[in-house]
């Protein structure tokens, strides 16, 4: 297997063909939105060719208190360590409040969102399967106080996210504070 070419196309080193790579978290490429925080997926999910991860997704999100992710469950099961800071998840429609080094196991089917909490960012390992028939997205009372419910369920992402800001390739303004800063 080849090692992966990686080129900076505005936020940080992302692998425009496929292969190994190696890179730090404060030089890859980073996705932001303000209501959904910041993003490093370390694939290239939106290139002219996109390099995605065909088995297993990653990523490092990092969310600001009232920042947050779209309630939803997926297929397979799903794993979240937090590394720093404190966010509130939703799951099954109970809140948990959760600090560094706290995990959460999210098995398949299971319904969750997280919701930046705390004095300031949240950073969380995210890892999950990419097989499997898809992901839902239903109406939860409580993932709505924090603005991560959809008004209408759906197993379609397009119309789940239709109302939701999109992500631009920008580094999180939080990132001074980051821990590898």
């Amino acid at each position: 297997m080849p090692e992966a070419r990686l080129e900076d196309l505005g936020s940080g080193l992302t692998p425009v063909t496929q292969g190994w790579f190696v890179v730090n978290v404060r030089d890859a490429e980073w996705w932001f939105a303000e209501s959904r925080g910041g993003r490093c997926a370390f694939e290239n999910e939106y290139g002219d060719r996109p390099v995605d991860f065909a088995q297993v997704g990653i990523n490092v999100t990092v969310l600001e208190p009232g920042q947050t992710t779209l309630y939803h469950a997926e297929s397979n099961q799903e794993a979240f360590l937090v590394l720093a800071g404190e966010c509130v998840v939703v799951v099954e429609d109970v809140e948990r409040r959760l600090r560094s080094w706290d995990f959460f196991h999210s098995p398949p089917w299971t319904e969750h969102a997280f919701a930046g909490a705390g004095e300031g960012p949240c950073v969380i390992l995210m890892a999950g399967a990419r097989t499997g028939p898809g992901v839902r997205y239903p109406v939860s009372e409580v993932a709505a106080r924090y603005g991560a419910s959809v008004a209408e369920a759906t197993s379609d992402w397009r119309r789940a996210f239709a109302s939701v800001e999109r992500f631009r390739r920008e580094r999180p303004p939080s990132w001074p504070r980051l821990p590898w800063a």
